[in-house]
């Protein structure tokens, strides 16, 4: 464990940040928290509002119907990707691409590498400035598309190599997905009716 010392105006405050190898996140215990690991930092992740788990199914729901049906590869919701050395990200939902399925390891976690779309859901917890850095970390390990969902603002962030766009009422996507088109309506996805 790494101590830092930060200078606050009335005096110094001591706080913990906890540094870890690949190897010694590999070891962490089997428990109920959830993990990743940013360029060597441990971050332990709170759990999930409702909400958020609500528009995470709806949202896995949605795009592994349309992946299937399309025969267009996998789609993982809460799965580990060593995105560099020292970087273990767990995205909300991710879509591996048939492509990339070859060779793939189902037994193997952290998955090496980046998916072919790592899909995050802002939440309370979350910080602008840490949800930045985590998008480059997926687009920098190769990741060709990052999107971002704000429930509480009804839009997606749609994040990739040349820039980003926001998206309000409905996202489509082809670019990811060749020939096929998906079509998500953000009402859907973000609707306060629990049982739909």
């Amino acid at each position: 464990m790494t101590e830092k010392a930060e200078d606050i105006d009335e005096g110094w405050v001591m706080s913990t940040t906890t540094r870890l190898s690949f190897e010694e996140f590999l070891r962490l215990p089997d428990d109920d928290n959830s993990y990743e690991l940013n360029e060597g930092e441990l971050l332990v992740t709170p759990s999930p509002t409702p909400f958020h788990s609500v528009v995470r199914i709806r949202l896995t729901l949605a795009i592994k119907s349309f992946v299937k049906s399309h025969d267009l590869g996998l789609v993982l919701d809460e799965t580990d990707f060593r995105l560099a050395p020292n970087t273990v990200r767990r995205p909300d939902v991710a879509f591996l691409s048939r492509q990339m399925l070859k060779g793939f390891d189902f037994d193997r976690s952290p998955v090496e590498g980046a998916p072919a779309l790592a899909i995050e859901i802002i939440s309370p917890s979350n910080s602008a400035q840490d949800m930045l850095l985590k998008v480059h970390q997926y687009i920098d390990a190769g990741c060709p598309a990052v999107w971002v969902f704000y429930p509480l603002l009804s839009l997606v962030a749609v994040h990739n190599a040349t820039g980003m766009h926001e998206v309000k009422g409905v996202l489509e996507e082809q670019v990811l997905f060749g020939a096929s088109k998906l079509t998500l309506s953000l009402a859907e996805i973000f609707d306060r009716d629990y049982t739909k």
